[in-house]
């Protein structure tokens, strides 16, 4: 299916919604405010200022290197992993700064779960993957943990292909599976926000979709952020887009708009293809 093509669908759908649902007040669960953020003498993101709505799916865009994944991972404060890492400016999460040191990172890491690029399931069975977090936030009665482990791998639409294999070892799935139990892991840490970081692009076609799908049905109770190089992927799944380039937001606004109307000269060079 071309952009045309997934953009008038998405267009048909949004016409259906009714006019009380397009006038809502969609509250945040990120601000982001005046964010710098240095690797050591490198500037890797510049000012960067916007809102990323509760239960929608927001979509980062941009060429490589233009600071898409370091974004994403400074939501959760993955990216201070790296030692000569600086940030400067506020992200507030649930109306508190994250980076004020009265804000336990792993308070924040339990909120804001990740799945990455490529799967990367614990060598351990599918069980143990999926209570993994549980565990270390002291759950220990069985019953509780099996139940935590049903409700996500059903979360992840996987329940039905592993129900009977959970003390396999996840290795021995495919890898379209693998990430679903990678999800199901984040999931049973009952977090507020997904953060996906082009989590399709190591995946076949069919997989994708299953992906896809199950971003669309996890909206409904999380918001998710989703770094993608996949334009069209961005157009069909995401309510907002971000557009970054050279460490910059260049425009933010409603995936329909931004994809059929930019408002900067750039931004459509890029999604028609002049660079990228």
């Amino acid at each position: 299916m071309d952009m045309q093509s997934v953009m008038n669908e998405k267009k048909e759908k949004k016409n259906n919604s009714t006019s009380n649902e397009s006038k809502k007040e969609i509250p945040s669960v990120f601000s982001v405010k005046n964010l710098n953020l240095w690797y050591g003498e490198d500037q890797a993101l510049k000012e960067i200022n916007f809102e990323i709505p509760e239960k929608q799916v927001t979509a980062i865009i941009g060429p490589s290197g233009c600071g898409k994944s370091t974004f994403i991972k400074t939501l959760n404060r993955m990216v201070e992993m790296v030692p000569i890492v600086r940030t400067s400016g506020e992200i507030l999460y649930s109306g508190k700064n994250i980076f004020d040191s009265k804000f336990r990172v792993e308070e924040l890491r339990t909120k804001v779960g990740m799945v990455f690029q490529k799967p990367n399931p614990f060598p351990k069975s599918i069980y143990e993957n999926i209570v993994y977090g549980p565990k270390i936030h002291g759950i220990r009665n069985k019953k509780v943990l099996d139940e935590i482990v049903e409700k996500s791998l059903r979360g992840a639409a996987i329940w039905d292909e592993v129900k009977d294999r959970l003390h396999e070892n996840a290795f021995g799935l495919s890898g379209g599976q693998q990430q679903r139990i990678c999800l199901a892991r984040c999931l049973a840490i009952e977090p507020d926000v997904i953060l996906m970081d082009e989590p399709t692009s190591a995946l076949d076609p069919i997989s994708t979709l299953k992906i896809e799908e199950l971003v669309q049905e996890l909206k409904k109770e999380f918001s998710i952020v989703i770094v993608t190089h996949n334009m069209q992927q961005a157009a069909r799944i995401s309510d907002k887009t971000a557009f970054f380039l050279n460490g910059e937001i260049i425009e933010f606004d409603d995936t329909n708009k931004l994809f059929s109307n930019p408002s900067d000269k750039r931004t459509e060079d890029y999604i028609t293809g002049r660079f990228g």
